[in-house]
C-alpha cells in the first residue's frame, strides 16, 4: 500500500488517522509540526502526506511550500477552518485535496485512495495522439492539447494538474452548458470526495491563471459553467 506521513501538532489525530491507515495496510510516519515534516520528507519518500494548517514552529502553508521546492508529492492538507481563502491559497502552492476538521477518518481513507488514483492515472503513459492546437481569439489563447500546454500571448502558463483537466475538459467542450454535477464527475471522476465548492474554487484559480481571457468562462446561475471560445 502508500507510505504515509500525517503531521499534526495533536496527538490524538495523529494517532487516530495512523490507527485507520495501518488498518488499510498503509505505513505512517508521524511529525509533530510543519519544520519536522520538511526534514522527513527530504529524508525519506513518502507517496502521501497529511498535514494540519495550524501548528507550532512551522504552518501547514508553509511546510508545504517548503515541500514543493524539492517534491511533488500528493498533500491533503488538514484545517479545522472551511474558509475559502484557505482553500485556495492551499491547492494554489499545490495541494491535492483539503479536508475540514472534524472529519470523518473513513472519508479521508477514501480521500487518499482517490488522490492516488489521480496521481497514478497522471503517470500513466499515453496513448500516441495527433497533435492537437486549439488557438483562441486570434491565437492570443492557444492550447496544445496533446502536450497539454497552455499559452497567452506566446508565453507558457503554468497551472496546477487539477487546473488543466479543468481548463482542457471545458476547451474540448467549449460552448456547451456544463453543470457542476457534470463537471465534477468527469473532471474529478465518481470517486471525488471532496466539497462541491472545490470546484468553484478551481474555477476561481483557473480564471485568475487565464487573466483577460478569464471572460471566457462563463457561470450559469443555478446551472454550472460554460466556456465560451
Amino acid at each position: 500500500m502508500y507510505h504515509l506521513l500525517v503531521v499534526d501538532d495533536e496527538v490524538r489525530i495523529r494517532s487516530i488517522i495512523k490507527k485507520y491507515a495501518e488498518f488499510e495496510g498503509h505505513t505512517v510516519t508521524e511529525a509533530a509540526d510543519g519544520m519536522e515534516a520538511v526534514h522527513l520528507s527530504r529524508s525519506q519518500d513518502f507517496d502521501l502526506i497529511i498535514m494540519d494548517i495550524m501548528m507550532p514552529e512551522l504552518d501547514g502553508f508553509s511546510a508545504c511550500r517548503e515541500i514543493r521546492k524539492t517534491s511533488g508529492v500528493p498533500i491533503i492538507m488538514l484545517s479545522a477552518r472551511g474558509e475559502e481563502y484557505d482553500k485556495i491559497n492551499g491547492f494554489e502552492l499545490g495541494i491535492d485535496d483539503y479536508v475540514v476538521k472534524p472529519f470523518s477518518p473513513k472519508e479521508l481513507m477514501l480521500r487518499i485512495d482517490a488522490v492516488m488514483k489521480r496521481v497514478n492515472n497522471r503517470g500513466a503513459v499515453p496513448q500516441k495522439k495527433e497533435n492537437v492546437v486549439i488557438s483562441l481569439d486570434g491565437g492570443g489563447l492557444r492550447a496544445d492539447v496533446t502536450a497539454r500546454i497552455v499559452y497567452i500571448d506566446d508565453e507558457r502558463i503554468d497551472m496546477s494538474p487539477k487546473e488543466y483537466d479543468l481548463f482542457f475538459y471545458m476547451l474540448e467542450n467549449r460552448n456547451i452548458a456544463l453543470s457542476r454535477e457534470k463537471l465534477i464527475s468527469d473532471v474529478w471522476g465518481y470517486d471525488f470526495f471532496g466539497d462541491v465548492r472545490t470546484l468553484d474554487t478551481h474555477i476561481k484559480l483557473l480564471r485568475k491563471s487565464l487573466g483577460r481571457y478569464a471572460r471566457m468562462i462563463v457561470t450559469l446561475r443555478g446551472v454550472g459553467y460554460r466556456f465560451e471560445g
